[in-house]
């Protein structure tokens, strides 16, 4: 072949048609393979980058499984704690039950006074029916004084002058069938306010007035005779007056009352009388009565009953102590209904059977292994290098979990006491379920941002990688057209060239 010599002009027109040809395959391989960048030969910068490109996409797209899982673990869980709160609400509904069913006993722990004269609803205290007489008053040298007429209730006592030896100051007072009386330094008497200076007229024109009671002199002494409803008395002034604090007939006044917490309850401690905070009707008692799971009523005779609320239907009433009628007294204990109890310990049991579905809920609620609401751990990793991670930590939120505990048929459910403490750790248990819904629902927003995160990156780096080694067809195409025209024009211009050749060989014939 070295042998051989071609013309400057076909050697030229070879190597065109050679440069060509070469250059048609490779267009013709960039379609074939839709790469122009198909080996480090090509373009060894972007062969690499790209290459860099796609296995950081493919370890991304490798993590987007555990992701996947992840979120599929955290809507099991959120499935789970659903159901659970159901499970609770459930439970409740059978709690309320217990409030709306008839008492479970046929008898109340319950404690009667004796009967106390006069003592009505609005008047507990009890009232004198006969007239109240004072001791006749002296003054400084013991000498009896005639207390009518101009008589003053002076606090300067004096053997020569018609003053009481009474003593009263501003400080005191006088309380008549509820009705308050002070004293005043002046000597003017106005309404339920008596001047120490004053007449005995006026004071007892002030109790004629505003008391319901008749004031009047009897012998020397002062006289309250009672009003239809009777006659009540206390107040500091009584006793200077030489009035009795406590009406002939009994009563209540100045009386205490104390009993020990019942059923739960908080110590009752009152006072009966007509004073600031003092007890003096049935309203009034109730509602001291209250805190310590007890309420009150009174007979027409005047009898004051005192028993347990529904609240504390199991309990009996605690130890009583005082100076008021029902000192010394022991309440009874409560009397069982057997259809009513029978019908709590029902639900006592329906409620057990809700817990012990609230414990295999709890089991159920896995996925591919990993179960949250059972302390499980879920670690999931969101990009190739592992430093970007979270770490779910689970619960455990079977019953005993969520704070709830099988309940006992004759020990639970008896009262609305009994029923309302349960309510109270349901209410408890519902909250502590609301507050994982929230963090898991917390957890699973950032676990599928993240997961859309990594597909839309994925994305990127592939949309990258290709634009440095994909060729565009349309251009290839192009390219392909243009080389096959020069390729023909290239054989047309080597044959040209090969004709003066042809020619010489045409003479030597």
């Amino acid at each position: 072949m070295s042998g051989i010599v071609l013309s400057a002009s076909v050697r030229q027109n070879l190597l065109a048609l050679q440069s060509t040809a070469s250059l048609l395959a490779t267009t013709q391989n960039d379609l074939a393979t839709g790469n122009k960048v198909n080996s480090a030969l090509d373009n060894p910068t972007e062969y690499f980058t790209a290459q860099s490109l796609n296995n950081r996409a493919s370890d991304i797209s490798n993590l987007l499984d555990g992701i996947s899982n992840g979120v599929q673990v955290l809507q099991a869980a959120n499935t789970g704690l659903t159901s659970l709160q159901q499970l609770v609400d459930n439970a409740k509904s059978i709690a309320n039950q217990v409030l709306q069913t008839t008492t479970g006993y046929d008898t109340k722990s319950n404690v009667t006074s004796t009967a106390l004269t006069n003592a009505t609803s609005t008047n507990l205290l009890g009232a004198a029916t006969t007239p109240v007489i004072g001791n006749a008053v002296n003054n400084d040298n013991g000498t009896p004084v005639a207390i009518t007429g101009a008589t003053l209730l002076s606090g300067t006592p004096s053997s020569t002058s018609n003053d009481l030896s009474t003593g009263l100051t501003t400080a005191d007072t006088l309380v008549v069938n509820g009705t308050t009386f002070t004293f005043a330094a002046t000597s003017s008497s106005s309404g339920t306010s008596i001047g120490i200076g004053d007449t005995v007229s006026h004071m007892l024109a002030a109790i004629d007035a505003t008391s319901n009671a008749s004031a009047t002199i009897t012998n020397g002494a002062i006289t309250l005779t009672p009003s239809p409803a009777g006659l009540t008395l206390s107040g500091s002034a009584l006793a200077k007056l030489g009035l009795s604090a406590q009406p002939p007939g009994g009563g209540l006044v100045n009386d205490t009352l104390t009993i020990q917490p019942t059923g739960g309850g908080t110590t009752t401690n009152l006072t009966f009388g007509f004073g600031n905070g003092q007890i003096s009707t049935l309203n009034q008692l109730n509602a001291a009565l209250a805190a310590n799971n007890l309420q009150a009523s009174i007979s027409p005779a005047g009898a004051i009953t005192l028993q347990t609320t529904n609240n504390a239907a199991s309990s009996t009433i605690a130890a009583i102590t005082g100076t008021s009628p029902f000192t010394g007294l022991t309440a009874g204990a409560p009397v069982a209904d057997p259809n009513s109890q029978a019908t709590r310990a029902s639900l006592v049991s329906q409620y057990n059977n809700l817990l012990a579905q609230i414990n295999t809920t709890a089991q159920d609620s896995s996925f591919n292994g990993i179960n949250l609401l059972n302390g499980d751990t879920l670690n999931l990793v969101f990009n190739e290098t592992g430093r970007s991670t979270l770490n779910i930590q689970g619960v455990i939120f079977n019953a005993g979990g969520i704070g709830l505990s099988q309940l006992t048929a004759g020990t639970d459910f008896l009262d609305s006491n009994s029923a309302n403490k349960v309510l109270a750790t349901l209410n408890t248990a519902s909250d502590t379920l609301r507050s994982e819904a929230s963090a898991l629902g917390s957890n699973l927003s950032i676990v599928q941002i993240r997961q859309d995160f990594n597909k839309n990156l994925v994305n990127v780096l592939q949309t990258g990688a290709s634009n440095l080694v994909l060729a565009d067809p349309n251009q290839e195409a192009a390219n392909s057209q243009a080389l096959s025209t020069r390729q023909s024009i290239a054989v047309s211009a080597l044959a040209l060239a090969n004709q003066s050749q042809a020619s010489v060989l045409q003479l030597l014939r």
